[in-house]
């Protein structure tokens, strides 16, 4: 019996044990699954937690149990992971060690507040993330009790998980605000260290604008050294300070320590992956996907959804005994909450920039690229139960696979790329 051992199973983990289940025969293949948690939490939901909006009220909006999106015929061992030895093919546990002949890891990444002067102390004492169930659910108890103040989203660095959210955030804090009919009491600001309201210039300019009209202050080229709870400011490494009366910080990113010390990594966690074919550019048999990964693109639930096609692909070749293919272009999609049932949507990959357009059919939509729309509000809001029931189960999300892994210039205003 040959072993297909996945480590990890969040998005990326759930989704290759699902797909790999099918077109692997269960006579012929083991296929087990190795975390530590046993609760799955739908990660966009976390933003919506602390306004309370759209139904998101408590953690039974975005937690169930992994086993459930499980398959019959995949093993799940609850244990931590301690380390992989490529070498001899196996990865020790705190309940053993276990072999492969393929592995898959799908380990996320985390934050890590402590890596910022002061941050950890303040963090429960006027400052607060969105990052994990527990500090999503107090900050919605700290944003209930602001009645006036300077409201502060301030980006420690790059890469972090879902390069929009800090975006979404202030959108919808303007409109919960609003909502509260305090608005005009409360100043908010993005705290960047960007140029910008966002990575991608023609993007950024209209988000920006977007922003500037919602009266959200975009204050960039500021990475921050620490934290004055005390004070109740921010400092960036040029001594610049920013006042808060309610800090909400998106921390330094890492991957896994475990894929650093497995040698396996690039000396922040993430996994060194080509990113075309998403293997191991460190060891055999190996292949990564979603938050993990080194590749220039989102840390991004739709991105771990593409890429999970293309390690399947790939996986199934080796397999088979062919070569494996460079398959992924780093394509990622996104909606943008922008408050008032509105959102906007982008649609990028590793060498073309979120552009203008109709999106998935050319002329037709029905979702609109950079455009601030109700019915890309409609499609964020559909996508949680279409994440239960299709994305983790490995099932079409849309007809006829008209939203592919790899992007399509088709039905974008191309005259805006730069030659």
């Amino acid at each position: 019996m040959k072993k297909l051992l996945i480590l990890g199973s969040g998005t990326g983990g759930t989704i290759i044990a699902n797909g790999m289940r099918k077109k692997l025969r269960s006579s012929e293949w083991d296929i087990t699954i190795i975390d530590k948690n046993l609760d799955h939490i739908y990660q966009p939901g976390l933003l919506f937690l602390p306004f309370a909006l759209y139904g998101y009220k408590d953690e039974s909006a975005v937690k169930k149990e992994k086993k459930k999106f499980i398959p019959s015929g995949v093993n799940f061992i609850q244990a931590e992971i301690k380390k992989i030895n490529h070498k001899q093919k196996t990865v020790e546990t705190s309940l053993g060690n276990q072999d492969y002949d393929f592995l898959v890891i799908a380990l996320g990444c985390d934050v890590h507040p402590e890596e910022i002067e002061g941050m950890t102390k303040a963090l429960g004492s006027g400052a607060n993330m969105f990052y994990t169930l527990d500090s999503a659910m107090q900050l919605q108890k700290d944003l209930a009790k602001m009645e006036k103040g300077r409201l502060i989203m301030n980006i420690a660095e790059l890469p972090y998980k879902c390069p929009v959210a800090p975006l979404e955030f202030v959108y919808l804090a303007d409109y919960y605000f609003n909502l509260k009919g305090i608005r005009d009491k409360i100043e908010i600001a993005l705290v960047t260290p960007m140029e910008g309201a966002f990575s991608k210039p023609i993007a950024s300019k209209i988000l920006g604008e977007t922003m500037t009209q919602k009266n959200i202050k975009v204050i960039p080229k500021f990475t921050i050294a620490s934290v004055d709870n005390k004070k109740k400011t921010i400092a960036s490494y040029e001594k610049h300070e920013e006042p808060y009366d309610l800090l909400v910080s998106i921390p330094p990113n890492r991957g896994s320590d475990m894929v650093d010390d497995s040698e396996l990594g690039n000396g922040s966690g993430y996994v060194d992956v080509d990113p075309h074919t998403l293997k191991s550019k460190k060891a055999d048999f190996i292949y990564a996907l979603g938050d993990v990964t080194d590749v220039k693109t989102s840390k991004a639930g739709s991105v771990t959804h593409f890429m999970a096609d293309v390690v399947m692909d790939n996986l199934m070749r080796e397999i088979k005994g062919k070569e494996i293919k460079d398959e992924f272009d780093g394509h990622s999609n996104c909606f943008i909450e922008s408050g008032f049932k509105k959102a906007f949507l982008i649609d990028f990959n590793y060498t073309v920039e979120p552009l203008p357009g109709k999106f998935p059919l050319p002329g037709i939509g029905p979702f609109g690229l950079l455009k601030d729309t109700k019915i890309n509000h409609l499609g964020k809001m559909a996508f949680r139960n279409l994440y239960w029931t299709k994305l983790l189960k490995h099932k079409p999300l849309a007809p006829f696979n008209m939203v592919s892994n790899k992007m399509t210039l088709t039905g974008k205003d191309t005259t805006l790329i730069k030659k």
